[in-house]
């Protein structure tokens, strides 16, 4: 039997929907809203009808016709954490997106959206391995000082897929292997996957371990708390070097690698800033390989800066000693939302429960 699937993945200025059947798109759009419609809503939650009435809308121009729908799956947002997988959207779930348990994002009203849809046509709904993925072993939680834990938020649904991808094509189970899968986008996120588990991880929502193209990653502390307390900054604005004008944005003012391919052609600083990027995730790559003892059966590279034939070759000749490397390039969100349904309803995993 195939499954059709609908999946709902809102962003912060858009919303993107996709219609699958098992794992072939039939249909891909992204709703973009303008910061005018936005900005009519007092917070993330009071935008659900809004966006909701947006799909609809769209889903019966399109021709899509909501009683073909066996599933509705939705991006998962800030919840407490959890262990990776496909979660129902039980009201304790939904309790939790509403009120924004780590925080407000557009995200959150994935699995709220997804579960008032599938209600009306009375299917099931899910939501699949969200930011707040967290399977560190305890001693990867400490820090250094008690006052600061270390957090696991970071591309999970991104870095679970393509894990559960080699594990497939290779013809092994995800839970036997040791991999280490670097996502490589507008953030960065290096994970150590040990046995089905995400054991070590930086928080990549703060900006932590490597720099990125917008994010500063680990800053010198004592330098970043004399800036704190120099009073020529507000928390605001702290915040927004290390997350957003941070990285690339900083130092070449472009987010975007193809810009900065082209800036080190010419340029001694932006070469030797692209170098530096390379080199750091080329170090966490080293990390994580300790991490798992020296054991790694494969390294992913993954994300949008994975297309970059530069960074290819780069972590070939630096950490393919470590593990062979294999490449899968992008960010097919909405195919790994659909992937992460269909091993429910296949009965290839088990739904989990909030």
């Amino acid at each position: 039997m195939s499954y059709k699937i609908l999946i709902i993945n809102p962003g912060s200025t858009s919303t993107k929907i996709g219609v699958y059947e098992d794992e072939t798109q039939l249909m891909e759009e992204t709703l973009r809203h303008s910061t005018e419609e936005i900005a009519q809503y007092d917070t993330i939650y009071d935008q659900k009808d809004f966006r909701k009435n947006v799909i609809l809308d769209v889903l019966k121009e399109k021709g899509v016709n909501l009683s073909d729908i066996n599933v509705v799956v939705g991006r998962g947002g800030l919840l407490k954490p959890i262990p990776g997988g496909t979660y129902a959207t039980t009201p304790e779930l939904l309790e939790d997106l509403k009120i924004g348990k780590q925080g407000q994002h557009a995200s959150n009203l994935g699995g709220i959206l997804a579960s008032e849809i599938a209600a009306e046509i009375n299917v099931p709904s899910y939501i699949v391995d969200p930011v707040v993925v967290d399977e560190l072993q305890d001693v990867a939680r400490i820090s250094g000082h008690p006052n600061f834990e270390r957090i696991s938020i970071f591309h999970a649904l991104n870095q679970k897929a393509v894990a559960k991808r080699y594990a497939k094509e290779t013809g092994k189970a995800y839970e036997d292997l040791n991999l280490i899968v670097v996502h490589m986008g507008g953030g960065v996120s290096v994970g150590a996957h040990k046995n089905g588990a995400i054991i070590d991880v930086a928080n990549a929502l703060d900006g932590d371990g490597p720099f990125s193209p917008e994010r500063s990653g680990g800053l010198p502390s004592g330098a970043l708390m004399k800036l704190c307390f120099s009073g020529k900054y507000t928390q605001a604005e702290v915040a927004k070097m290390i997350n957003g004008n941070g990285g690339f944005n900083a130092y070449l003012g472009t987010n975007d690698m193809r810009d900065v391919v082209k800036l080190a052609e010419k340029d001694d600083k932006a070469k030797l800033v692209m170098d530096a990027f390379h080199y750091q995730l080329a170090k966490e790559i080293g990390s994580m390989a300790v991490v798992l003892g020296g054991k790694v059966d494969q390294i992913i590279l993954t994300g949008g800066i994975a297309y970059n034939a530069i960074t290819q070759e780069y972590f070939k000749d630096t950490v393919s000693f470590l593990a062979p490397i294999t490449i899968y390039p992008g960010e097919d969100e909405l195919l790994a939302l659909a992937q992460g349904a269909l091993r429910v309803m296949t009965g290839e995993e088990e739904a989990k429960v909030y």
